[in-house]
This record gives structure tokens, C-alpha cells and sequence, in this order.
């Protein structure tokens, strides 16, 4: 069940920029994110939010062509991975889980969009729902699953 304190309402791209902001400056280290939401949602918005609250300064571009970014500068690296022009049998043999598995994970903040092409998700994870609705802006659900820990309250 989805608690309506983790549900928000921006009202345009540099609310949504602020929001990953705050995420940036609040995440711990090997959190993973899983960025869901149709093609204009948001998503690479917020990851470059994220970016600006982790002190990444070089500019983040969606990794849509190249599948994974990765930025090592500012107070953990930022792994940003774009599955939408694969099919989920593709995704198998990139070995993605080096991102995320425990005892092999990068250290860093991972950020995947399109993550129902995954061939199995983390155990532990945040889920950032975002949707744009007409005339109000983006609704953002923001949905903790398994162990994932974070203080929502600063962000919300």
C-alpha cells in the first residue's frame, strides 16, 4: 500500500529537477532506483536532478543510445542506465546485477529507467512512479521495496 505522503504533485521540470536534487543529496550509497513512467514523464529530468544533489557537474544526458552513463565526480558515482530500446532478452546478457547484487555491487547511486525490461528486479529498491497529468504537471509516487531505506520526509 501506497503511503499518500510518498505520493507529490510538481508543478513543472525544475520541481522535478529539485525533487531528484533532494534525492541526491539525501540517498546512500548503493541505493538503486527504478524510474518508471511514460516517454516525456520526467525521468531523465529527475536523474539529472539527482546528479546536481550528488555535485555531479558534467552535464547528464539520457543513455538511450549507450545504455549506461556513468558519472564518478561528486559525493558518490552516479550510474544511470536507459533499457527502453532493448527487448528483456537483451537485457540478460548485459550483466546488470554488478549494479545492484550485494557482495558485487559498484558503490553508487544506480538510476534505471524502463525498468520492466529488467529479467529480475533488486531485492531492495526505490520505485519513483512518475506520470504527467494534463494541466496540473507530474504526479510522482515514490515506493520503497524490500529493505530500501530512506528518510522520505526531507524529500517530500
Amino acid at each position: 500500500m501506497i503511503n499518500p505522503s510518498n505520493i507529490l504533485i510538481l508543478s513543472n521540470s525544475e520541481a522535478t529537477k529539485a525533487l531528484g536534487q533532494k534525492l541526491g543529496q539525501n540517498l546512500p550509497q548503493g541505493s538503486v532506483l527504478l524510474l518508471q513512467g511514460d516517454l516525456g514523464a520526467g525521468k531523465t529530468t529527475l536523474v539529472q536532478g539527482i546528479g546536481e544533489g550528488l555535485g555531479i557537474t558534467e552535464p547528464i544526458v539520457s543513455p538511450t543510445f549507450t545504455l549506461i552513463n556513468e558519472y564518478h565526480q561528486g559525493r558518490l558515482p552516479l550510474y544511470h542506465l536507459d533499457l527502453y530500446r532493448l527487448e528483456p532478452e537483451d537485457v540478460t546478457g548485459l550483466y546488470l546485477e554488478q549494479y545492484w547484487e550485494e557482495g558485487e555491487a559498484l558503490p553508487g547511486i544506480t538510476a534505471i529507467e524502463w525498468p520492466e525490461k529488467l529479467p529480475y528486479l533488486p531485492l531492495n529498491y526505490l520505485e519513483i512512479q512518475l506520470s504527467y497529468i494534463e494541466g496540473t504537471g507530474r504526479q510522482v509516487i515514490l515506493q520503497p521495496v524490500g529493505d530500501f531505506c530512506l528518510d522520505l520526509s526531507p524529500i517530500s
